[in-house]
């Protein structure tokens, strides 16, 4: 294939993904003043639910309009050479392929991000605001941003220059040495995550003696679950929207609650929402998602083998030069449809370990506990009850708020 149809190639990948997405996008606007399901009636009240379609609403505009400015400056990028001018750039500075790499993508990420900037200051500062949900002060938007363009830097910028000398030492077989290192950072950063990367953004707290605490323990030690960690975290500092997570494994596990989830449930409420979580450990999934990722992660490296030292990639954006970098690029859009099918699979298979999770919380806590707190999560949180199900199945890594709904009351009355 010519430089100039894989030129037009990467081209026509990129406008059909933005169509694409905009009439998903729009196709499920068009649901946003369904009727609620009868067995959802009464999370929202008339003046409730008028703010829910109105919160949609506006993220649904701001949305397709943050899309169309991106999809015109990504073509013009294109249709101009950007990427053989920030290669000059690159090139400039120095003659190692591993310096070029990292100015060229640092160039790239950082003036992407500073685009994007102004997008991200109006949904958090004008938006969310609005709706009542932001918390984050000037400042703290500030210096989120530089700490993550440290991080960016540092472990992003560390990555690849590790990437790249696998590529110059091995050239086809590097996508071997590639997939062990992500491989070892995938699982170091399941161990590790919230005792090294959350405390950069977030305080974590062990939780307080009190009845919650109690509570917790007690269901940990009736279902034979060794719960030593269990910390709050301050989400209030950013956002109202409560969450809970767990991360780790074997020593290493914890359970992390936002603080606004304490401040929004009953205990009971929370006992349930921690069960579910309990439930995905017991059921592997951590286990089955790392899995998957890493297996994931080295089909990615090994396509990328195939086709990085094809010099007719480089050429078709504007580089006569064979270039490393340059051809992730390209291959990075060229994999666009292959990604959108392992993520696919990928929600299908998270909605299922939702379920799974959801039916461990029931069956040894309270379904209708855990039902009543994810009905508050989402009537705080102004979700959508609506979503078209194509949607869904493209986008959702949960079930909808009705399909859990459902689920949970068919298997409490099967034990009832």
């Amino acid at each position: 294939m010519t430089p100039e149809k894989i030129f037009y190639l990467l081209i026509a990948i990129i406008t059909v993904k933005f169509l694409f997405d905009t009439f998903m996008d729009s196709l499920n606007a068009k649901h946003f003043n369904d009727a609620i399901p009868a067995v959802l009636e009464g999370i929202y009240n008339e003046a409730e639910y008028l703010k829910s379609q109105a919160y949609k609403i506006e993220n649904y505009k701001f949305s397709a309009l943050t899309s169309i400015i991106s999809i015109i400056a990504t073509l013009l990028f294109f249709i101009f050479e950007g990427f053989a001018f920030v290669d000059q750039i690159a090139r400039s500075f120095s003659d190692n392929s591993i310096i070029i790499t990292l100015i060229f993508f640092g160039i790239i990420m950082f003036a992407s991000d500073v685009f994007s900037l102004p997008f991200s200051y109006y949904s958090t500062f004008v938006i969310e605001e609005k709706f009542g949900f932001n918390k984050t002060t000037k400042k703290t938007f500030v210096l989120d941003k530089i700490k993550s363009w440290f991080m960016m830097i540092f472990l992003g910028g560390g990555v690849l220059a590790l990437i790249t000398w696998f590529y110059q030492l091995t050239t086809t077989n590097f996508w071997f040495y590639a997939w062990g290192l992500m491989t070892f950072i995938t699982v170091f950063m399941n161990l590790f995550y919230s005792k090294l990367i959350v405390p950069i953004f977030n305080k974590q707290t062990p939780l307080e003696n009190g009845e919650l605490k109690n509570d917790i323990e007690n269901f940990a030690k009736k279902v034979g679950f060794k719960l030593d960690n269990v910390f709050v975290i301050d989400g209030s500092k950013r956002s109202t929207k409560a969450n809970a997570y767990f991360s780790g494994f074997g020593k290493q596990k914890r359970v992390t609650l936002y603080d606004t989830l304490i401040n929004d449930l009953e205990t009971d409420e929370i006992v349930a929402v921690l069960a579910h979580e309990i439930g995905h450990y017991k059921k592997k999934h951590i286990i089955y998602n790392l899995f998957f990722s890493i297996l994931s992660t080295g089909l990615t490296f090994y396509i990328l083998s195939l086709l990085v030292g094809n010099a007719t990639l480089s050429q078709a954006l504007g580089v006569e030069t064979p270039s490393f970098h340059i051809a992730l690029i390209a291959i990075g859009i060229l994999y666009v449809p292959i990604s959108e099918i392992t993520s696919l699979l990928m929600n299908a298979l998270s909605r299922k370990f939702e379920y799974q999770a959801d039916d461990y919380a029931k069956e040894n806590f309270d379904g209708n506990a855990l039902i009543s707190a994810l009905k508050k999560l989402s009537k705080n949180s102004l979700s959508n009850l609506t979503p078209h199900p194509l949607y869904v199945k493209i986008h959702y890594s949960h079930p909808t708020l009705l399909q859990r709904f459902l689920n949970l009351k068919k298997e409490i009355q099967i034990i009832g």
